[in-house]
C-alpha cells in the first residue's frame, strides 16, 4: 500500500452496507429472471444474446474482439474488482483490517473460511484429475448476498455482526483474487507481465510524487495495465485491483485542517449571514468555490471513487455478471448433478466448510486471547454469518468458469453453486433469526 491515513471525511460503513444489502435484493430478483429465461423457450434468445453477439474495437493491426459475456466477464467485472481493490485499501488503511487486532479476527475467520472448504472440496475429488482443480470455488463469500439477507433480520442482530460479515467477506475476496491470480492462469506471457508491472511502477511513482489527476491513472491503467492483462494470460480482473491500489488515498489536508479552513472561510464571508434564497452576491459564490476547493482537499482520491463506483458496481455491474451468468439450463437428471462429487464437492465445502472453518478459527484466536468478538455478538451470531457466508454465488460463479474448461463440468459446478447458496441462506437466516428472538 502507498498510503495509509485516510481522511476523517472518510468511507461511511453503515451506507456501505446499505448498498450491498440492496445489492444483494437485486441480484436475487436478476438471478430468478436469468434462471427462469434459460429454461424457458426463449433460451435460443438468451444464448445468442451473451455468447453470439460480438462486439470491440479495432487500430491498424491491434484488434480486441469478444461476445458480451466475455466483455461483461473480463471487462465490467475488471471494474468491480477495482471496486474491491479500493474497499481492500479503505479496510487496510483504515477500517476493520487497519490495525492487528481489529484485523485478526476476520482475517483468521476468512482464512478458516476458505481453507477448510477447499479441503473439503478435494476429499470429494482427489480421485479424479478433472475434477480436482474446482476446490476454489467453495472458497468464496457474496458480500452482497449474505449482507442482503443479513439487513432483513434488523435489530435482531448486532450492528457490528454486520461489520464484522463485511471485513471478513473483503478479506475473503482477497484471498478468492489471490487464487484466480495463481492457480486459475494457465500460460502467461512474461513480456505482458512485465509492460503490466513498468505501468504499474509508474502509478506508484506518480502516487508518491503526489498526482492524484485520475484520468492520469484511467488512462495508463486501461489503455496499458488492462490490456497487458487481457493478453498476459492472467485474468484481467486482477488488473483492477491491481490498479485500485495504486489510486492515491491520503487527502490533502487533515479533518482538523478542512474544519479549520470552514470556520475561517466562513468567518471571513457574509454566507454564513445569508438568509433569503435568491441570487447570491459575488462574494458568497467565491466563498462557495473556496468551500467547494477546500472540501476537495478534505477528500481522498481512492475514497471519492469508491463512492462514485460503488453504486455502479453493485446496481449495474453485478446483475449483469448475474444475468450473463446465473441463466445455467437444466438438461439431465439433476439429481445426478446434484450428487456429482463435483457439486457434492461445492455444496457440503460451503456449508458445513464455511460454518467449521470460520467458527473454529474464531474460537481460537477468542480461546488464545490474540482479540474478542465485537461488542453485542456473541458465538451463536457467529455460526449464523459463518452459514451466511456459505453464499457464494457471484465470486464461486466466476471461479467455476475459470476452473473447467468442459461445458457439462460448469454445468454441475454451477448447479451446486445454487444449491449450497439457497441452503446456506436458509440455515443462517433460521439460525441467526432464532438466536435473534431468544436475545429479544
Amino acid at each position: 500500500m502507498t498510503d495509509n491515513n485516510p481522511t476523517s471525511t472518510g468511507f461511511n460503513i453503515r451506507k456501505f452496507i446499505q448498498q450491498e444489502s440492496f445489492g444483494g435484493f437485486l441480484l436475487i430478483g436478476v438471478t430468478i429472471i436469468a434462471v427462469i429465461w434459460a429454461n424457458s423457450s426463449y433460451y435460443n434468445l438468451y444464448n445468442h444474446l451473451w455468447h453470439e453477439i460480438k462486439m470491440g474495437v479495432s487500430f491498424g493491426d491491434f484488434e480486441l474482439n469478444a461476445n458480451l459475456h466475455h466483455w461483461v466477464n473480463d471487462g465490467l467485472m475488471a471494474v468491480f474488482f477495482f471496486v474491491i481493490g479500493l474497499e481492500i485499501k479503505r479496510e487496510v488503511a483504515g477500517g476493520e483490517l487497519s490495525s492487528f487486532k481489529s484485523a485478526i479476527l476476520p482475517l483468521g475467520a476468512a482464512v478458516g473460511g476458505m481453507f477448510v472448504p477447499a479441503l473439503i472440496y478435494v476429499a470429494f475429488n482427489y480421485d479424479n484429475p478433472q475434477n480436482i482443480n474446482g476446490w476454489g470455488i467453495p472458497m468464496a463469500t457474496d458480500i452482497a448476498f449474505a449482507l442482503g439477507l443479513l439487513s432483513l433480520l434488523g435489530n435482531r442482530v448486532s450492528p457490528n455482526l454486520k461489520i464484522f460479515l463485511t471485513a471478513l467477506a473483503i478479506a475473503d475476496d482477497l484471498g478468492a483474487i489471490l487464487v484466480i491470480a495463481f492457480f486459475y492462469t494457465e500460460s502467461i506471457d512474461m513480456t505482458e507481465i512485465i509492460n503490466a508491472g513498468i505501468l504499474l511502477g509508474v502509478l506508484f511513482g506518480a502516487n508518491k510524487l503526489g498526482v492524484r489527476n485520475m484520468a492520469f491513472y484511467a488512462i495508463i491503467g486501461i489503455a496499458g495495465i488492462w490490456l497487458s492483462f487481457v493478453y498476459s494470460g492472467v485474468h484481467a480482473t486482477i488488473a483492477g485491483v491491481l490498479i485500485a491500489l495504486t489510486i492515491p488515498g491520503k487527502s490533502k489536508i487533515s479533518g482538523r485542517q478542512y474544519i479549520d479552513k470552514l470556520r475561517s472561510l466562513l468567518q471571513g464571508s457574509k454566507l454564513a449571514e445569508a438568509d433569503d434564497v435568491g441570487m447570491l452576491s459575488d462574494d458568497e459564490v467565491h466563498s462557495l468555490s473556496e468551500v467547494t476547493k477546500v472540501t476537495k482537499d478534505a477528500e481522498s482520491p481512492a475514497q471519492k471513487l469508491e463512492h462514485i463506483l460503488h453504486p455502479f458496481s453493485a446496481y449495474l455491474i453485478l446483475p449483469l455478471f448475474a444475468l450473463a451468468n446465473a441463466g445455467i439450463r437444466i438438461e439431465g437428471n439433476l439429481l445426478e448433478m446434484l450428487f456429482h462429487p463435483i457439486s457434492l464437492g461445492i455444496i457440503v465445502g460451503l456449508i458445513l466448510g464455511k460454518l467449521i472453518g470460520i467458527s473454529l478459527f474464531t474460537h481460537l484466536i477468542v480461546k488464545l486471547k490474540i482479540s474478542a468478538l465485537p461488542d453485542g455478538v456473541d458465538f451463536k451470531q457467529i455460526y449464523g454469518a459463518a452459514l451466511l457466508a456459505g453464499i457464494g454465488f457471484t465470486m464461486s460463479i466466476f471461479i467455476s468458469d475459470l476452473a473447467f474448461s468442459d461445458e457439462e463440468s460448469i454445468l454441475i459446478a454451477k448447479v451446486g453453486v445454487f444449491a449450497a447458496s439457497i441452503l446456506a441462506a436458509i440455515l443462517g437466516m433460521t439460525l441467526l433469526s432464532l438466536s435473534g428472538k431468544q436475545k429479544e
